[in-house]
């Protein structure tokens, strides 16, 4: 990471683990939507106890990481451009863990035949999350590189509203009671909200890449 920083390898190996942290959220997001469709209660339950552990831990890493770029000799002008990619990833995995803990508390019942389509729309936010942070690393280390993953995780965004729509819609021809779609819409919405979080990311990164590069 000598892009950016001179002499702190601890801020470095802080950063690696927080964007670690935000991409295993983004698998145990995924699995954890898949234990929930196949009705596997305590395996659904670890991975919302997991989550919630690589959430803390992220929290802990942003926390470690913003004190230290006060104390050590990071680029000044980076160091807002930094703060603000930390906030807006670590709100990725917030999305994910909020997610997973609705599902654990509310317990919707899902509509049967339908899920390919949750699991779709999950596998969709889980891509577009690792994207994004394989495009945060680049920018710490190479920025040239950051694009080749940028229009990865804006490809998935667009994918996962997609699927979204049409399980909205599949939600509501169907003959439920309207409680019951709009309690679903609400997760589909959710779900796909992990997805837009990560291109908000991407968009912070974009501009913050171009001010690095002129």
């Amino acid at each position: 990471m000598s892009f950016l920083f001179k002499k702190t390898g601890v801020l470095e190996s802080q950063i690696d683990d927080f964007l670690d942290a935000v991409s295993e959220g983004a698998i145990v997001f995924k699995q954890g939507i898949a234990s929930y469709l196949g009705n596997e209660t305590d395996l659904f339950n670890e991975r919302v106890e997991m989550i919630g552990k690589l959430e803390s831990r992220a929290d802990e890493l942003r926390r470690e990481i913003e004190r230290h770029l006060y104390q050590q000799s990071l680029i000044p002008e980076s160091r807002g451009d930094v703060l603000g990619l930390l906030e807006t990833m670590d709100g990725v995995i917030d999305t994910a863990k909020a997610t997973l803990t609705n599902f654990q508390v509310e317990q919707p019942e899902l509509f049967p035949g339908m899920g390919k389509s949750w699991q779709s729309l999950a596998d969709t936010a889980a891509e577009a999350t690792e994207a994004v942070v394989l495009a945060a690393r680049a920018f710490f280390r190479d920025p040239r590189a950051v694009h080749d993953n940028l229009h990865k995780v804006y490809f998935y965004e667009k994918e996962g509203d997609k699927i979204a729509q049409q399980l909205k819609r599949e939600i509501f021809a169907s003959d439920e009671d309207l409680s019951r779609k709009i309690h679903l819409r609400y997760f589909a919405l959710n779900i796909d909200l992990v997805s837009d979080t990560a291109e908000d990311v991407a968009d912070r990164l974009n501009i913050y890449t171009i001010k690095r590069m002129v």
